[in-house]
């Protein structure tokens, strides 16, 4: 079958098998910042916003998607680099495997919340595995950056 979309701002369209999987779709067009590390939806890694909300692509069939719009980090490089700057700050990419995934969800969780406070930070990562940092340096660059938007730090990096 063929599916077409918006991927990143480009449309596409390609033959897919009928069990391909998005996250399969968007790594087979260059997406690698796309990640899987479960197939399960408990790792976050596969995080890509269709029609901009945050799903998981490893769950999500190709062909649901057909005349859908897809962002993944690559599609959103200027807001990705401008908060990943201050997750970086903290230390708290040491492997960087599971930034991606954290990154889209920071992203949403931005767009969607002028402000959020402690709790609905840990509920927007919650789904994001990391098995290296703890989550402490990805919680103090989300509020580094925030102070940033308010104009009140800056990032070293």
């Amino acid at each position: 079958m063929i599916v077409s979309m918006t991927l990143n701002g480009k449309k596409i369209a390609d033959e897919v098998s009928p069990d391909m999987t998005l996250f399969q779709f968007v790594r087979k067009h260059g997406c690698y910042s796309v990640k899987c590390g479960c197939e399960t939806t408990n790792c976050g890694l596969c995080t890509v916003f269709l029609d901009d909300q945050p799903v998981l692509s490893c769950a999500v069939l190709v062909a649901r998607v057909s005349g859908h719009k897809v962002e993944t980090l690559e599609g959103l490089q200027k807001e990705a680099e401008e908060f990943g700057r201050f997750i970086a700050d903290q230390g708290a990419e040491q492997c960087g495997f599971c930034n991606p995934g954290m990154i889209m969800n920071a992203i949403a969780m931005f767009r969607e919340l002028e402000e959020p406070t402690d709790e609905q930070i840990k509920q927007y990562l919650a789904g994001n595995l990391c098995r290296c940092s703890g989550y402490e340096g990805q919680l103090r660059g989300i509020h580094d950056f925030m102070e940033y938007k308010k104009g009140g730090v800056s990032c070293e990096s």
